[in-house]
């Protein structure tokens, strides 16, 4: 399996629809969202890989992208922002385009006002700005840090366990292969990872800064939502958009769908995202 060192980190990546970048389409770089992995993105690029080189990697300490004994770095949104152009730099790849997803989403939208010269177009699947409540974000705290605590490994042997793990996730049905990776993938998510960016995404300080990141955004952007997604609802992704100074972030919901609308109604979540990248 292919793997580029970022600052100390063994990252994981790979490259589809080929083992190496053809040099003739545009790169399409893909994040994913938290205690995930790029596997879920797969068909998404699979579908896509006529039109671009779609580059995928697991950040630093979830799926395959494991942590050493000592690391220095934190586990702030901006520092995975930072560690995506260091990822960049090491690929030797200047200008790109992205697909991120949820909390990778918020990782991207930092990403984008930071180094908007290699950017050309990004898509922002299920993001949002939230308001900070004090007494919810200590309870989110608490309940994460004790979900993440409780993950021994033979819960992916217990029958039907992937269901019950991503109901909360879903509106629609998708392919059991799914559901059983994203329980291995959170399964497997390094402890210090998993627990520091619930304290991160999820905070008085993303809460307080996101909306100001929403209004500076300058890059050509797409921001979809899920109809029915409890993690972030679609109103949340409607006031990002409305917070946008230039009014250069596009809006779509995708009915119908929660919060992986990639795999829910693949054709229609193609579509929409087609029509904004071959613009």
């Amino acid at each position: 399996m292919p793997y580029i060192g970022v600052r100390g980190v063994e990252h994981y990546y790979e490259w589809i629809p080929d083992s190496s970048p053809s040099g003739n389409k545009p790169v399409l770089v893909f994040l994913h969202g938290w205690a995930g992995s790029a596997r879920y993105w797969r068909s998404t690029a699979a579908a896509l890989g006529d039109r671009f080189d779609c580059l995928l990697y697991d950040m630093r300490g979830f799926g395959r992208s494991r942590l050493p004994k000592s690391v220095s770095l934190d586990y702030e949104l901006e520092t995975y922002a930072d560690d995506l152009a260091v990822f960049l730099d090491e690929m030797g790849i200047d200008r790109v385009s992205l697909n991120a997803h949820s909390m990778g989403a918020s990782i991207a939208t930092l990403f984008l006002n930071r180094y908007p010269e290699r950017i050309d177009r990004a898509i922002l699947t299920c993001s949002g700005i939230f308001e900070y409540n004090e007494k919810e974000f200590t309870t989110f705290h608490k309940f994460g840090k004790l979900v993440v605590q409780f993950r021994p490994k033979w819960l992916a042997s217990i029958p039907l366990m992937d269901r019950i793990f991503m109901a909360r996730f879903l509106k629609r049905e998708i392919p059991s292969t799914e559901r059983r990776a994203f329980l291995a993938d959170f399964l497997m998510a390094d402890y210090e990872a998993a627990l520091g960016t619930i304290y991160t995404s999820v905070s008085q300080k993303a809460a307080e800064t996101m909306p100001g990141e929403f209004s500076q955004v300058r890059v050509p952007t797409l921001l979809v939502s899920g109809e029915f997604d409890q993690i972030i609802p679609a109103k949340m992704g409607q006031a990002a958009v409305e917070k946008n100074e230039s009014k250069i972030i596009q809006y779509a919901m995708l009915p119908n769908t929660a919060h992986f609308p990639m795999l829910e109604d693949a054709p229609n979540y193609l579509k929409i995202v087609r029509e904004f990248l071959e613009v």
